[in-house]
């Protein structure tokens, strides 16, 4: 066994301790399919969105992961539930009265609204493959209404039909005594109109695969089960989908947790081993409220991708799966930096702490370096004093501070510097609140000024830092946290920032003494 396999088995990294469970399943015998399979589910009734991201790249982590640690052949695939009936119009969508003829009726049986696609299942399945081949995820897409009408589903569709009452039995129990009244696993698409009906069975024939039901109008129909004439409820769905494809693995949200005993119940009914499934918790805003797609109270993908690389929502992804967290706008910078950080950290680690490191993961082994030889809190504070309005404004400070760097040499960092502009005018520059400082902190900031006038040990940040450290301890700052918070409160609007001495060496010495004078007199207070 190769060195990273066995650290690899004992890991502490959770995509590393999911592979482990995956493979637990095969510790008899490989799988009669000869490989093993991931699922990612979506529901296409709209755009792909920061949740889908979040579930294909963790997928993705453990598919990884598991390849590391086995030798047995691995598939993804992404299947789209786009047979499910509209039951209402998208309001982001043109022609809103064309469509609302077509409520209920499969997606893929909805006119595109956009005129681009076959249908408005064909049109938001291509958002979200252009959406997933955007990230480089490598995947299968699967389509749910190719899936019931190409004969794929038909096996499990008869056995459903054959254990009907078994898997009624498991869904009744979950609903209200009203909802079992009308209740059936299978929805008919009505022959005439193509409409999804909400139906109850009057007879379910396993022999013949079929089922009787009244439409609307009270007329009786009879149909096979099979060809994609009926569909499964969402419920029954997620089950029978794991048994007709053998699925191995499937992650989903919190919300999805409770229906886990039925999805797993409905798939050992239909005679296959429910797979193995993780459970994430879901991302709240910045009041700490539960993140919805229709109320749009979080940060879209795009809106992350304003302000930082993919890597760093990659970063933000992996960390603690299972613990809901804030997702805003003010989770980004740390986000990008922390991930910067641990790039820096990969090359002079041991392979265990490599296998334990996110980028490991989130680059697939294969990890690149680190050019950000500035963070991302200083370009936000060198964007907060020079007032810059684009990217080139920093690379002014950038080259004097790292002559080597460059943007032709340095993508990540210029990439970053044009985040940093954007963030810092769109979040920063509205909440600065500058004030001037009291007597002991206007003595600590001219001493400051004269120390830095005096200075002539060029710009290293430590060293800087230790002249800054020094006038807060002369000036009996205690704790030496309230010198720095008067620094960033009297010069830049903000209560914290990065390293002091690394922003004058970034900055300048003579630019930081024009800084501290403008301060002191009030400047940049208003006053």
């Amino acid at each position: 066994m190769s060195e990273l396999r066995e650290l690899a088995m004992s890991s502490k990294a959770w995509p590393f301790e999911e592979a482990r469970r995956v493979l637990k399943r095969y510790e008899k015998a490989p799988p009669e399919k000869g490989y093993v399979l991931f699922e990612t589910g979506y529901g296409p009734s709209g755009l792909p969105h920061i949740g889908t991201f979040g579930e294909v790249l963790r997928t993705t982590m453990i598919r990884h992961a598991f390849e590391q640690i086995s030798d047995i052949p691995t598939r993804l695939i992404c299947f789209s539930d786009d047979m499910d009936g509209m039951r209402k119009v998208p309001g982001n969508v043109p022609n809103q009265e064309m469509l609302r003829e077509h409520l209920q009726k499969p997606l893929t049986a909805v006119p595109d609204p956009f005129g681009e696609f076959p249908s408005f299942g064909d049109h938001n399945n291509a958002m979200l493959r252009r959406f997933l081949d955007t990230f480089g995820f490598d995947y299968e897409f699967y389509s749910a209404t190719e899936f019931y009408a190409s004969g794929q589903f038909d096996e499990i569709l008869l056995r459903a039909a054959e254990r009907y009452d078994a898997i009624m039995k498991v869904m009744l129990k979950s609903l209200r005594e009203e909802r079992q009244q009308t209740y059936s696993i299978f929805l008919p698409l009505h022959p005439e109109t193509g409409r999804v009906l909400y139906v109850p069975m009057k007879h379910v024939d396993a022999k013949d695969g079929t089922i009787t039901f009244d439409d609307e109008d009270g007329r009786e129909w009879t149909l096979p089960v099979t060809g994609g004439q009926v569909k499964l409820q969402w419920k029954p769905d997620f089950g029978a989908r794991w048994a007709a494809l053998g699925v191995d693995f499937e992650m989903y949200g919190k919300d999805h947790s409770t229906n886990t005993p039925i999805y797993d119940s409905i798939c050992e009914i239909l005679g296959v081993k429910a797979p193995e499934h993780f459970t994430y918790e879901l991302f709240l805003d910045d009041k700490g409220q539960k993140i919805s797609k229709s109320s749009g109270n979080g940060i879209s993908i795009d809106e992350w991708l304003t302000y930082a690389a993919t890597e760093s929502l990659s970063y933000f992804m992996y960390q603690k799966p299972k613990t809901a967290k804030r997702l805003y706008f003010d989770v980004i910078p740390k986000a990008v930096d922390e991930y910067h950080q641990q790039l820096r950290a990969y090359p002079d680690q041991d392979l265990k702490s490599q296998l334990a490191n996110p980028v490991y993961h989130i680059h697939g082994g294969d990890v690149p370096a680190s050019d950000m030889v500035v963070s991302f809190a200083m370009l936000l504070n060198l964007a907060s004093v020079a007032g810059a309005e684009d990217k080139a404004a920093l690379w002014g400070f950038i080259r004097r501070y790292a002559p080597e760097a460059a943007p032709e040499t340095h993508p990540q960092l210029d990439a970053a510097a044009g985040h940093a502009v954007r963030y810092y005018n769109d979040f920063v520059k509205p909440a600065k609140v500058f004030r001037l400082p009291d007597d002991k902190e206007r003595a600590a900031l001219e001493d400051l000024a004269q120390r830095l006038r005096d200075w002539d040990g060029g710009l290293e940040a430590e060293e800087l830092q230790s002249v800054v450290f020094a006038v807060g301890k002369a000036h009996e700052f205690e704790p030496l946290r309230d010198w720095f918070k008067a620094i960033y409160e009297v010069l830049m609007g903000a209560s914290q920032g990065p390293r002091f001495g690394g922003f004058i060496a970034l900055y300048g010495v003579d630019e930081t003494v024009a800084l501290i004078e403008k301060g002191l007199a009030g400047e940049l207070a208003g006053g």
